[in-house]
């Protein structure tokens, strides 16, 4: 089972990852040649290509309050996404798809945003996350073995032949 953590450094540090990786993004000075334009990032055009969400989507999670930057805009008003921007875009998608309900996701968010000194309430939140994804893991698994079981009948009676003695309901003349 993985548990997604997200820490903010003090230097503008950001790790996203689980119990098997680590991504971070360090504010390490850059070389002047790789130093990207000010103005860089993507547009909101490109960000779903990078984060699987539409764009419907990243406005949503802007509204609802679940980014935890503030989305940078050109001189033009549009919408201009940073890695960390997408990183944490990333994250919400991931706890969400694990049935995080946006309520959950908007707290966490305020936490994350509200800087250090909460990390023991983030870290409730994530790990009762956690026991309801293992749990609906589990329910998942027990519907996996009822599925497998009835492959397997179908296969057998398929290979033996039998494939007529398949339960089939049968209704009597004129029942609805």
């Amino acid at each position: 089972m993985s548990v997604i953590v997200v820490v903010f450094g003090s230097v503008g540090e950001l790790m996203v990852g689980d119990a098997t990786s680590v991504l971070e993004i360090n504010s390490q000075p850059v070389p002047r040649s790789a130093q990207p334009d000010p103005a860089a990032g993507v547009t909101i055009a490109e960000a779903p290509h990078r984060t699987g969400v539409s764009v419907h989507t990243l406005r949503y999670y802007e509204r609802a309050g679940l980014i935890v930057t503030t989305v940078d805009h050109t001189a033009g008003g549009r919408r201009r996404y940073h890695q960390l921007d997408l990183d944490w875009i990333t994250v919400c998608t991931k706890l969400r798809s694990t049935g995080m309900p946006i309520k959950a996701i908007r707290r966490y968010a305020q936490l994350v945003s509200a800087g250090h000194g909460n990390e023991h309430e983030r870290l409730a939140l994530l790990e009762a996350h956690r026991a309801d994804v293992i749990a609906k893991l589990a329910q998942v698994q027990e519907n996996l073995k009822t599925i497998e079981r009835k492959i397997d009948v179908y296969r057998g009676r398929l290979a033996a032949g039998e494939a007529d003695q398949l339960w089939a309901p049968h209704r009597p003349a004129g029942a609805r």
